[in-house]
Parts: structure tokens; sequence; C-alpha cells
């Protein structure tokens, strides 16, 4: 195992230690700290923010994990890929399933969820905002699938996006079998 790859085990270590939140809250964090909204960090602005949330690394590390996820040549982190490779990886069953409940919601079968998607499959008629009147069934939907969407939020989740979302759940969970559990139970698979 390399330098960088000890400092991501140590990174994960910490934020699985925080619970199903802690990188998803990173995640959350990291793209409040992205104020121009180009999607990465330079290894000072990565390693000031990990210090604000108790996440300690010295300044070799955070070079290292930067040049590691610094796609382009600019000296920055990429956000994405770099949140994509601190989450554990998952086992074919945790796949699987989530695979599984991709494709309940893809209906059209493009790859690619979205409200037209999730109409054919749900109904938010009995969401409290619609009841009142507040919302449209269309912006209850929209606002679901954006708990799935990436930070852009275009109304489109791909099934890469998806699975980015439940590795954070899945880390939270010891075993397959529970968390196929849960998924077959959330999804009515």
């Amino acid at each position: 195992m390399d330098a960088v790859d000890a400092t991501m085990e140590k990174l994960r270590a910490q934020c699985l230690s925080r619970g199903a939140s802690g990188i998803q809250g990173l995640a959350r964090f990291f793209r409040q700290l992205d104020r121009d909204g180009s999607r990465s960090l330079d290894a000072d602005e990565f390693r000031r923010g990990l210090a604000k949330l108790g996440l300690v690394l010295d300044q070799a590390e955070a070079e290292g994990v930067c040049r590691r996820w610094d796609r382009d040549s600019s000296g920055t982190l990429d956000l994405e890929e770099f949140l994509r490779a601190l989450r554990p990886p998952m086992s074919q069953a945790r796949e699987a399933v989530i695979a599984a409940a991709f494709a309940k919601l893809d209906r059209s079968g493009d790859g690619v969820v979205t409200v037209d998607d999730l109409r054919g499959v749900y109904s938010g008629r009995a969401h409290p905002k619609v009841r009142s009147g507040e919302w449209t069934e269309d912006e209850v939907l929209r606002r679901f699938l954006d708990n799935f969407d990436s930070s852009e939020k275009d109304g489109q989740v791909t099934l890469a996006e998806f699975q980015d979302y439940y590795s954070g759940v899945s880390a939270s969970m010891n075993t397959d079998e529970e968390f196929v559990a849960m998924m077959t139970s959330a999804w009515q698979l």
C-alpha cells in the first residue's frame, strides 16, 4: 500500500467512525467550500476543510491525495473522484440489489431516472405539501429524485449517482444480508 492509499484508509476510517453520514457529510461540506463551483479544491483548501471537521492530514498527505485525484493537472483535487474513491468497496450482493432498485425506477430503460420514470412507479399525491396545494406532484417527485442526484441536480439520476448514494448508506451497514433486506423492503423488490 502506498502513502496515498494509507492516507485514504485513514480518512475512510475517520469518516466511517462518524456513522452513516460521515462520507456524505464530508461531501456536503466540500461542496460548500468549493465557492467557485469548479468541483475541485487545492491542497491547502482540502487540508483546512478536513481540519475544520476534525479530520487531520499533514501537508504532505494532503498534497499526495490532491495529486492522485488531479485529473487535469491543475494542481487541484477533483471532489467527485475523491469522494468516490473514499467510499468503501461494495460486495456483489450489494451492487446487485442497488442495480435492481435502479432498474425498477428506470421505467424507460435508458439508464437515467427522471421524474417521468418515477411517475410510473410512485405517486406523490398523498404528500402533505401536494395535499395543501403548496407543491405539485411533479415537484415532490423531483425533490425525491434530487436525493440521489449529484451536486448538479439536473433532474436525471444515473446508475453511478444512485450507486454513489447507496455506497454511503452501505458503509454504515455491517452485513450484506442487512443491506439487501433494507433495499428489498425500501424499494419493494
